[in-house]
């Protein structure tokens, strides 16, 4: 039974509000873009992940973009940064992509927007520097080591966001489809006329050999051995003054 409270008893007050910050609203766009995707982070779905209305977000993050941006950067706070060292250059080149991509794909299809990306925030600056100091370790000119960066970030970048997106693909396939459907592209690979395709007809069964893990290392492998095919013939360590 509800009593109406005394006049002389002070009435229970509602708990106060998380009070909103940028971290706060970061915090809560990278739990629903983890559990639901980057289509489903707008303004509205987050405020009501915060409790709040969407007015109140506009008063911590200007628009959508820039919260792209901060939502980018707080995601590339986890990327784990290599010591730049002439030792093993290509393995440490590969392995920092490796890291990016690991990052990445772990908040579903954030590279999306990882994309057509100019770094600004603190944490991509820091990823972008020490992949020029890994970089610049192998001897690479200052104007190679600026476009590899971008080359191999956009690599990254495209990686994670194919990924998420054959995952979803697959998922779907899984509830929709009696026969898998790589099982049926093969076959229809195999049943193009070796007249009209006469490369792809006799490859059916090589093109679609491996996963994305192999695919990745294999990309990863020919942009680094390019790179180092750029490096100077004396080791960056014990060339001429």
């Amino acid at each position: 039974m509800n009593l109406p409270v005394p006049p002389w008893q002070t009435p229970k007050k509602r708990p106060a509000k998380q009070p909103l910050s940028r971290e706060a609203i970061v915090a809560a766009a990278l739990t629903v873009l983890d559990a639901e995707g980057l289509d489903a982070l707008t303004m509205r779905r987050l405020a009501e992940e915060l409790g709040t209305g969407p007015a109140s977000l506009y008063a911590h993050v200007k628009d959508k973009e820039e919260l792209y941006d901060l939502l980018i950067d707080a995601v590339c706070a986890e990327v784990r940064v290599p010591e730049a060292s002439a030792e093993d250059w290509e393995e440490r080149v590969k392995d920092f992509v490796r890291e990016s991509v690991r990052v990445l794909t772990s908040h579903r299809d954030i590279g999306r927007i990882a994309m057509a990306r100019i770094p600004t925030g603190f944490n991509v600056l820091r990823v972008a520097d020490g992949m020029l100091g890994v970089l610049k370790a192998g001897g690479l000119s200052d104007q190679d080591c600026a476009w590899a960066v971008d080359i191999l970030s956009l690599y990254a970048n495209a990686h994670s966001y194919e990924s998420s997106l054959f995952e979803q693909k697959l998922a779907w396939q899984e509830n929709m489809l009696e026969v898998p459907f790589f099982e049926q592209l093969a076959e229809y690979y195999k049943a193009l006329p070796a007249d009209t395709f006469p490369n792809l007809a006799p490859m059916a069964a090589v093109m679609l050999t491996g996963n994305g893990d192999d695919r990745f290392e294999f990309g990863l492998d020919l942009l680094v051995r390019g790179l180092a095919s750029r490096r100077p013939t004396v080791s960056p360590e014990v060339r001429p003054a």
